[in-house]
């Protein structure tokens, strides 16, 4: 299960009411790369995939695919919107490793 925070929410909300066409929901996903090897993208869907996993949380749909699934088991997403930072920050307790910007992790 995947945990929104308020203020991510709050954020996810506003980027999906902004979204010039329709979206189906905000998609998560874990790849490869970041100087941690895994990095953490966001990304406005049109349409979900037929085996995508959907998460319906408070109103914000958040889709995920099979193979980001285990690695985003128990995440935290928080939005951050300060005078030195501005974005999501991910807490996951299935990272064995990351960096020091948060965005990239190792499993």
């Amino acid at each position: 299960m995947i945990t929104l925070t308020p203020a991510a929410d709050k954020a996810i909300k506003r980027f999906l009411r902004g979204a010039e066409n329709p979206v189906a929901g905000l998609r998560i996903f874990v790849s490869g790369g970041g100087c941690a090897g895994l990095q953490y993208g966001l990304r406005l869907e049109r349409d979900k995939s037929d085996d995508d996993y959907e998460f319906d949380l408070d109103g914000t749909t958040l889709l995920v695919d099979p193979m980001s699934r285990p690695m985003l088991e128990g995440l935290t997403v928080d939005f951050v919107d300060s005078l030195t930072q501005t974005g999501f920050k991910f807490s996951n307790p299935n990272a064995t490793g990351g960096c020091a910007c948060g965005q990239s992790f190792s499993a």
